[in-house]
């Protein structure tokens, strides 16, 4: 179970990386673009299928939760760090509350 444990994290860091190509096609024109909207289908499809690998051995309802908050937290993360969103302290606040959450769907699941 620790291995699906990692494989979700890795799916969720994977969702992050999807999101981030998004971001990044929308500033880019031309054959970049492309690139970018290429880097984004290659990480959804890996997202998924680890995604599908760890709910074999994890209950559903947590593994989507999990991977989900990875997606969002990273995503807020790389919006905050790389497209200049603002971070505010409400904003870090809620971020701090996904992470918890979490953590806390990790604690509780046998």
């Amino acid at each position: 179970m620790k291995m699906s444990w990692i494989i979700l994290i890795i799916a969720g860091l994977f969702e992050t990386a999807f999101a981030f190509c998004l971001g990044k096609a929308k500033l880019a024109t031309g054959t970049a673009m492309y690139l970018w909207y290429g880097g984004f289908f290659i990480a959804l499809t890996i997202s998924m299928l680890l995604l599908v690998k760890a709910t074999q051995t994890l209950p559903i309802g947590t593994a989507y939760a999990v991977w989900t908050g990875i997606g969002a937290v990273g995503t807020a993360l790389i919006g905050i760090l790389v497209f200049k969103e603002p971070a505010t302290f409400l904003r870090l606040f809620f971020i701090t509350t996904l992470i918890a959450s979490i953590v806390g769907l990790k604690i509780v699941t046998h």
